[in-house]
């Protein structure tokens, strides 16, 4: 199979909003209220952890079907520590990144304790979010001045 892109393109509708468009889909990004933002919908960092948990639900599906066992339901809990001073511009030193990031996965399935360590090894290592979150990925980051010509 050949790669594949995904794109997200939208607005600022404020200092703390931003609407994407993807696909058919409309995501809204803000901040909570303590951030200045209207908490009109989950922030940046969150919608990474909900990319993660979501790409674990995906990958993990897919391996259990891989491995011969069902998944009749899963619980993800997923969190992530991160210190707002570089991103406020309260520190030169600190970070902008998660410091961790943990994510329990509670199957219920009849599979054995060795299926799962076996079904878990093979998620970790399949899950392109993780990848992208482990891993150094090249970011290109530019900007384009609109004039407006009269």
């Amino acid at each position: 199979m050949s790669d594949l892109k995904f794109t997200v393109a939208g607005e600022s509708t404020s200092a703390t909003q931003f609407i994407g468009k993807t696909r058919h889909f409309t995501l809204i990004v803000d901040e909570p209220e303590a951030l200045g933002g209207t908490d009109e919908d989950a922030n940046p960092v969150e919608y990474i952890l909900a990319g993660f948990a979501g790409c674990v639900n995906v990958v993990g599906h897919l391996v259990a079907k891989e491995l011969g066992f069902t998944i009749n339901k899963l619980n993800i809990e997923v969190s992530g520590e991160i210190n707002p001073n570089k991103f406020l511009g309260a520190s030169d030193t600190d970070r902008a990144r998660f410091k961790s990031i943990q994510l329990n996965l509670i199957p219920e399935t009849d599979a054995s304790i060795e299926t799962l360590a076996k079904w878990l090894e093979i998620v970790e290592v399949r899950c392109p979010v993780r990848d992208n979150l482990s891993n150094k990925t090249p970011i290109k980051i530019s900007v384009e001045k609109e004039y407006n010509l009269k």
